[in-house]
């Protein structure tokens, strides 16, 4: 099990890029979240075996999304203790 955060710059927010995301993690077992940033970036949490979560992430990647991404940084965290149920949009 593993746990991964990911920030996405580009042109990002507006695009429809937290429900596409959401619609891709249906395919995969995993949670998480993902939100958009005041910054302009979107931040994205994914929980679940390390095959799974690197497949959620490839997937986005190869998906229409990749137009609208410049950059990427991942990082690996601490998995929740209780984790959330499927994948979320984050509202803030």
């Amino acid at each position: 099990m593993i746990s991964t955060e990911v920030f996405y710059e580009g042109h990002v927010q507006g695009v429809g890029f937290r429900y596409t995301v959401k619609q891709i993690a249906k395919g995969f077992d995993v949670t998480g979240w993902v939100r958009n940033l005041p910054d302009g970036r979107v931040e994205l949490r994914a929980t679940g075996a390390e095959e799974e979560v690197r497949a959620f992430l490839g997937a986005i990647g190869e998906s229409e999304l990749r137009a609208h991404i410049h950059k990427q940084t991942e990082s690996a965290v601490s998995p929740p203790p209780v984790g959330p149920k499927g994948f979320q949009i984050g509202y803030d």
